[in-house]
């Protein structure tokens, strides 16, 4: 009896549950937050979640690398590749007013691949580009004021969605390109309140909306050492764009008599177009593969933010970011019929990075160590994907916060045939 192949039936499924769980805001209790678009993700998903997310120079036939274009054409040439995942976030923040735990649980993001032609790959899908989520606030004493109770309270996500292509014009050589679409929402909320009820309120909101588009561009030359051996270079280069949003303010003061309240509005923008200028990015990765038993990565990462602009002006707590990560891969037996520990994949990483904040004029830093498995499916290609990652932002010094933190991932690829019939039930 024939049997047609149900990719398409799986790719309108894992749309449909991509797009739906990014309606939702991605939750995130971070005050790390509050500043510039929010807490940024990295770019590596999947299996390199494990690796330190160390994934520029990576190139594997049967699991998608988002991170850099030029991988869609390393997939097998009848191949069809899905990569979805969620992932939970537990923080212990700790500062001088004391501690905080949070746990933050979210679906990550959707990804697929197939190919065109042998020398020619596609891929798209959408993951989330920034989070905002916090709720601050600390009292003072003034002198002729008495004590003034200061909120700030944010919320939204921001996510791009990707279409992109890579060709390899000639053995060893890949290049490629994703059209990003930007959008999201982020809303901020003031408030500064006096304990002398004769005294004005006041109370701020801002809104913006992003929409618009970017490029990113990848490179990869995969270099054969020996027959089963091969050295990869990955590079990838975003240019600065200047993203449309939608931006509001409305702020006004107010003051309660008796049972009444007499507000006095100080600005109000009703929503309207303006720019915020994103960095250029560069990134180089480098990797070595000998094929079924070993991958060992290396990245690094840089976006020049102290360039970008946020309504025409530059943040002085925002400062360049970079990120330097490595990690591996190892098989003991890809293909072994005895034992099934010795076929699943063993991973470790680590990384360092400078963050894009610079408080109290001090660059936020953070430090992380992953580990995890890629267990394969019975008679499959496909591979579930499980992480784990142990880190700490920031610093106690200088009246800041640090955040020791746990991170579980799992991610599922799923691996499909193109465009073949089974003949057999």
């Amino acid at each position: 009896m024939l049997k047609r192949n149900n990719a398409l039936l799986v790719v309108m499924v894992l749309i449909i549950c991509g797009f739906s769980g990014f309606a939702q805001n991605n939750n995130t209790s971070s005050p790390f937050s509050r500043y510039g678009i929010g807490d940024l993700h990295h770019y590596g998903y999947g299996r390199t979640a494990a690796m330190g997310g160390a994934s520029l120079g990576s190139r594997h036939a049967v699991q998608i690398n988002s991170a850099n274009p030029a991988t869609y054409t390393a997939n097998d040439s009848l191949s069809f590749v899905f990569d979805f995942g969620i992932d939970g976030t537990f923080s212990r923040y700790k500062g001088d007013q004391g501690t905080m735990n949070t746990k933050d649980i979210n679906f990550r993001y959707f990804s697929l691949s197939w190919p065109i032609a042998k020398w020619i790959g596609a891929g798209m899908g959408i993951q989330p580009f920034s989070d905002m989520g916090y709720e601050v606030g600390f009292n003072e004493e003034l002198v002729g004021a008495g004590f003034v109770y200061h909120s700030y309270k944010g919320e939204g996500t921001t996510s791009k969605a990707f279409l992109g292509t890579s060709i390899s014009p000639f053995k060893g050589l890949s290049v490629g390109a994703n059209l990003n679409y930007l959008f999201g929402r982020l809303n901020q909320n003031t408030d500064i309140g006096f304990n002398n009820p004769q005294l004005f309120y006041i109370s701020k909101t801002e809104g913006t909306r992003l929409r618009d588009f970017s490029l990113t561009y990848g490179l990869q030359y995969d270099y054969e050492l020996k027959k089963d051996q091969f050295l990869t270079l990955g590079l990838t280069f975003e240019p600065q764009s200047d993203i449309t949003v939608l931006h509001r303010v409305f702020s006004y003061k107010g003051i309660t008599v008796g049972a009444s309240t007499l507000t006095d509005t100080l600005e109000l923008v009703p929503e309207t177009k303006d720019i915020i200028k994103l960095p250029s990015t560069f990134g180089i990765g480098l990797s070595y593969n000998k094929l079924n038993k070993l991958e060992i990565n290396a990245d690094y990462y840089y976006a020049g933010w102290s360039k970008a602009t946020f309504f025409g002006k530059t943040d002085e707590l925002i400062t360049d970011q970079s990120r330097i990560s490595a990690g591996f891969e190892y098989i003991p037996e890809a293909f072994s019929i005895r034992s099934y520990l010795k076929r699943v994949k063993y991973r470790a990483g680590i990384h360092q990075e400078n963050s894009y904040l610079k408080l109290n004029n001090k660059q936020i830093k953070e430090f992380g160590v992953s580990f995890g498995v890629g267990i394969p499916f019975p008679k499959s290609k496909s591979t579930a994907n499980f992480a784990v990652e142990f880190g700490k932002k920031g610093t106690t010094k200088d009246n800041l916060i640090k955040n020791n933190y746990a991170k579980l991932s799992l991610y599922l690829n799923l691996y499909d045939y193109w465009f073949v019939q089974r003949k057999f039930d």
